[in-house]
């Protein structure tokens, strides 16, 4: 049996790019997770790993080819019909339409039981979501938020029946607006372009366009507020220290992992901030994802994701953000590592920033930005001293959470910092 392998998820931001190439030939075997072809989208390169094990027996997009999210890319035969697809829940989810198993639900039933309850998502799925394929497509096109559907398939998944008979309420209207990106405003009309003498015209490439879109979408959509906080991190230091003398290189501890670590421990106690806002739902995860601001060596950024962070050791979060840092500068990243953030962490401490405000990616509620670990006169016990302090400014979703809640976080997280051996229980 032949099974389809489509364009995946890139991330919050990306739909679509640009075919590259592809790493494997048809009549060539492959195995689950195997990477079968590249896909250019940001200045990055995404590879794309086959979800099934078999033979490539058709190409259906060549080299230059924009390609968007879900989009047939190529046909594999397997041996046992599917059973050989890779065991990661995404791929399996999305391997193929479900056929409706239970009887279909009117829209009033669908939209009361979307709204019903705060929604839990799959970390595994695309954007938490189970869906069918083609109930994705015609979701996107017709700007409709899975969240807000009811699925009626096996499982609970949504088909393409109950994305079509789906009809918002007045107040759910309101969520695509504020979830779907938002065009970068241009410039005005009878504002003309300078030129002459020592002025080029360059067009803005697809990557500002995109971070246009979302900072605009951002600020115009969500009522931001910041808090700001200062940290001694001179004991993170130190036992930074002593964790790295014991490690390999590609093991080593930075400071900004042991600011995730804290940041996704410290969650725990904050739900709120781990949410993510669609109109009148918020979807809350019961896994701690954090995003992590990382730049483009040609200018750009992208995030990459920290999954369950607050689950595993600070070696091996460490570990895994080298990976995929080193991904990021060689200009090859795996959809995987750019999907699913919950929180996001920026942090321009190796620009020797001393403080500065994020703005939240949507839908996530907060974002954290991170300055630099700087020796400062403190004052202990009615003395002046040398202290070593880092500042760290949290930007929350005024909709979502309130000064009160955000300011506990911010304790929360100076005191795993101010007493580090907690981040290694």
């Amino acid at each position: 049996m032949a099974e389809v392998v489509k364009m995946p998820m890139l991330g919050a931001t990306m739909q679509e790019g640009t075919f590259v190439n592809w790493t494997k030939d048809i009549g060539q075997s492959v195995q689950a997770g195997e990477v079968i072809a590249e896909v250019e989208a940001d200045k990055a390169t995404i590879e794309i790993e086959s979800p099934f094990s078999g033979v490539l027996v058709e190409k259906l997009v060549s080299a230059g080819d924009v390609v968007s999210v879900g989009m047939p890319l190529a046909r594999i035969e397997t041996a046992n019909g599917g059973a050989a697809a890779l065991d990661k829940p995404v791929s399996a989810a999305e391997s193929a339409q479900s056929r409706s198993a239970e009887p279909a639900k009117s829209a009033t039933a669908a939209v009361s039981a979307a709204v019903a309850a705060p929604i839990e998502v799959d970390p595994h799925l695309p954007d938490g979501v189970r869906a069918s394929p083609l109930a994705r497509r015609i979701a996107r096109e017709r700007g409709i938020d899975l969240h807000m559907v009811t699925g009626t398939g096996p499982g609970g998944r949504i088909v393409k029946a109950d994305v079509e008979r789906f009809t918002p309420t007045a107040v759910q209207q309101v969520a695509p607006a504020l979830s779907a990106p938002a065009k970068a405003p241009a410039a005005a009309p009878t504002r003309a372009l300078p030129s002459g003498e020592g002025i080029t015209h360059e067009p803005v490439s697809r990557m500002r366009q995109r971070i246009a879109a979302r900072t605009v979408e951002s600020k115009t959509t969500i009522p931001h507020f910041y808090l700001t906080g200062e940290i001694d991190m001179a004991a993170a230091l130190a036992l930074r220290k002593q964790i790295n003398e014991g490690l390999p290189e590609d093991e080593k501890v930075t400071v900004n992992d042991l600011v995730v670590k804290a940041a996704a421990l410290a969650l725990r106690k904050f739900p709120n901030l781990n949410s993510h806002f669609y109109g009148d739902t918020l979807v809350r995860y019961h896994y701690i994802n954090i995003g992590i601001a990382v730049a483009l060596p040609e200018g750009g950024l992208v995030n990459v994701v920290a999954r369950n962070a607050d689950q595993i050791s600070i070696s091996q979060l460490a570990k895994r953000n080298k990976i995929m840092f080193a991904n990021v500068r060689e200009g090859k990243i795996k959809p995987e590592d750019i999907e699913g953030a919950t929180f996001t962490v920026s942090n321009l401490g190796a620009y020797d920033v001393e403080h500065f405000q994020a703005i939240i990616s949507p839908p996530e509620a907060a974002i954290l930005a991170v300055g630099a670990v700087r020796q400062v006169p403190v004052v202990v016990n009615g003395e002046i001293t040398v202290g070593t302090r880092m500042k760290v400014t949290l930007s929350v979703d005024h909709r979502v959470s309130d000064g009160a809640e955000g300011a506990l976080f911010l304790k929360a997280l100076r005191e795993l910092l101010e007493n580090p051996m907690r981040l290694l229980i």
